[in-house]
C-alpha cells in the first residue's frame, strides 16, 4: 500500500515537470499589460505645442509700490539745507536788530521831524546830508545811522528837513511826484519794484543795498524803475 501512495506521488511530479516553459509565461492581452499613453509618448519623435496668438496680449499686472528715487532724495536736502539757511538768516536778523537796537542813542526820525535841524529844503542839500552816511551797514528794518534799509535810509534823511516819509519804498514813490530822468537832480529818489534810493547823478544811485553790504554810490543797475521828487 504505501508503495502505491510513494508510485502515484512520483508521477505527479514528473507530469508537472514536463508542462511546457511557456505555460507559465503570463499573456500580453490584458489591459494590465497594454502600451500606456504615457508610454507611447517616450517613443514618439519631437512635439510641437502650438501656442495661441493672444497669449502675447494676456494683460501684466504688478504690486503697487512707491520709491523715491535719487532725484527727489537730492531735491528734499536741498529744500531742508534751503529752510535751514532762511531759518539761520531769520536768527541773525532778529540779533542784528536786537544789538541795532541797543547800540544807537542818537536823534530818531521822530525826533528830527519835531525839530528839524535843516528848516530850509533844496535837493542839493539833502543828498550832502544822505552822503554822510555812506558806509553805514544796512539792517533790515533800520532806520538810524546804527543800521539802514534802503527806505529807512532815506525817511532818515528827509526827517532832517522835516519831511515826514513812510518807511517803505512804494509809499515814499507815492509821496512824490514823478519826472524825467532827464530832470532828476543829486537828491530825488529812484524808485524799483521794492526797493529805492537817493538819484546820484549820471545814472548812479546812492542806497542803502542789502544784507552784508554799506551805503554806497553805484551805477543803476536794472531798466525798472523810475525818478520821483519831494516836495513838488
Amino acid at each position: 500500500m504505501a508503495n502505491v501512495v510513494v508510485m502515484t506521488v512520483a508521477a505527479g511530479i514528473v507530469g508537472t515537470l514536463a508542462i511546457p516553459a511557456y505555460a507559465f509565461a503570463p499573456g500580453t492581452e490584458g489591459p494590465q499589460f497594454a502600451t500606456s499613453a504615457e508610454t507611447e509618448l517616450t517613443k514618439a519623435q519631437a512635439q510641437s505645442v502650438e501656442v495661441p496668438g493672444d497669449v502675447i496680449a494676456a494683460p501684466v499686472t504688478k504690486d503697487a509700490y512707491a520709491a523715491v528715487t535719487g532725484a527727489e532724495i537730492e531735491a528734499a536736502a536741498e529744500a531742508a539745507e534751503a529752510a535751514a539757511a532762511a531759518e539761520a538768516a531769520r536768527v541773525a536778523a532778529e540779533q542784528q536788530m536786537t544789538s541795532y537796537a541797543a547800540g544807537y542813542s542818537g536823534p530818531s526820525v521822530g525826533d528830527f521831524l519835531q525839530n528839524p535841524p535843516y528848516p530850509d529844503f533844496d535837493l542839493a542839500s539833502v543828498y550832502n546830508v544822505a552822503t554822510q552816511y555812506i558806509g553805514v551797514p544796512y539792517v533790515y528794518g533800520g532806520s538810524t545811522p546804527a543800521g539802514f534799509d534802503c527806505s529807512g535810509f532815506i525817511m532818515y534823511v528827509y526827517a532832517q528837513f522835516g519831511i515826514s516819509l513812510p518807511h517803505s519804498a512804494a509809499g515814499q514813490g507815492a509821496a512824490g511826484t514823478r519826472i524825467s530822468e532827464a530832470d532828476a537832480q543829486p537828491g530825488d529818489l529812484v524808485i524799483m519794484p521794492g526797493h529805492d534810493g537817493f538819484y546820484a547823478g549820471n545814472g548812479q544811485i546812492l542806497h542803502a543795498p542789502y544784507e552784508g553790504a554799506s551805503v554806497r554810490v553805484q551805477p543803476i543797475w536794472t531798466s525798472d524803475y523810475y525818478i520821483v521828487r519831494i516836495g513838488i
